[in-house]
């Protein structure tokens, strides 16, 4: 009787091993299409995940939302602390505009230097002489274009008009080798340094500041902007950096070397400075002595 049951236990044994191949094999042959019992089983246990998976995703999305409403309290938090430096910020500007307005009022001066108003222009022809480094752009007296406007880019300042038509200006730049072209620099810091610019080193590639008081210590890094004391460039407007202080000829005053802030070689679009308090003819920095110079700066 053992015999048999042992007998009978591995002739099952044996059927069961033959009925899974064959099911292996049969479900090897095509898989493209799922057999019956595979669908059967993707089915179930495609809904049991599901059981499990909307529940786990559920509790997941709300786990993440009570972050990010924490991390939002958090950010709130952190914006509310610098909107209050911001408007602390918009105080004291308002205090130091209104301070300025009182002394503006008190000198019985209504336009500050720096002020102006930018009209766009783009450059649509570039002189081949490069002795004289003018460009023409295309804006012009209907425009509101007058003699002697700065012109800048966002960088910094590039020149000056020198001669103007109703559709088009011509536009001298820094860049040029006219000496006659001068513009009243500052390098500004905790007492101002005056001086001119006056010239352009075509082999260093940079401008040349002059008139330099001999008493100040200039360094090299140091920003230089138009005073606005000339007359024709508003206050403030970069210029360059200087790269280089020596003494001038007679060794009486220093001159610098300045790297100029906007590239005169890339010029497509410029801004042309209209100062609210008008512009003069003539040269800006003009020397007492010297005679007075055309409309067009030459």
């Amino acid at each position: 009787m053992p015999r048999f049951f042992s007998n009978k236990r591995l002739i099952l044994l044996l059927v069961g091993v033959i009925v899974l191949v064959a099911l292996i094999s049969f479900s090897l042959k095509d898989r493209q299409n799922a057999t019956l019992p595979e669908q059967i089983v993707k089915d179930v246990v495609g809904f049991g995940q599901s059981l499990f998976s909307k529940p786990a995703h559920y509790i997941t999305g709300t786990l993440d939302k009570i972050d990010g409403i924490l991390n939002t309290y958090e950010e709130n938090k952190h914006l509310k602390a610098r909107l209050k430096e911001y408007a602390s910020t918009q105080a004291e500007l308002a205090d130091v505009k209104a301070d300025n307005e009182k002394l503006r009022e008190i000198v019985g001066k209504k336009d500050s230097l720096r002020d102006y108003e930018p009209i766009q222009a783009t450059v649509i022809s570039r002189n081949p002489d490069q002795w004289e480094e003018k460009i023409i752009i295309d804006q012009g007296s209907v425009e509101g274009v007058e003699l002697n406007m700065a012109v800048i880019t966002a960088n910094g300042l590039v020149g000056k008009v020198v001669l103007v038509t109703p559709f088009t200006s011509t536009v001298e730049l820094l860049s040029t080798e006219n000496r006659n072209f001068r513009v009243a620099a500052v390098i500004p810091g905790e007492e101002a340094i005056f001086g001119l610019i006056e010239g352009f080193d075509p082999a260093r590639g940079e401008l040349i500041m002059k008139r330099i008081d001999s008493n100040f210590d200039v360094k090299e890094g140091q920003k230089v902007e138009s005073s606005g004391l000339g007359g024709i460039f508003p206050k403030g407007l970069l210029i360059g950096e200087v790269t280089e202080v020596s003494t001038d000829d007679f060794g009486l005053t220093k001159l610098a070397y300045i790297r100029p802030a906007a590239d005169f070689s890339m010029l497509a679009h410029v801004m042309v400075a209209k100062r609210s308090s008008g512009v003069t003819s003539g040269t800006d920095g003009k020397v007492a002595g010297e005679d007075e110079e055309g409309e067009d700066g030459s």
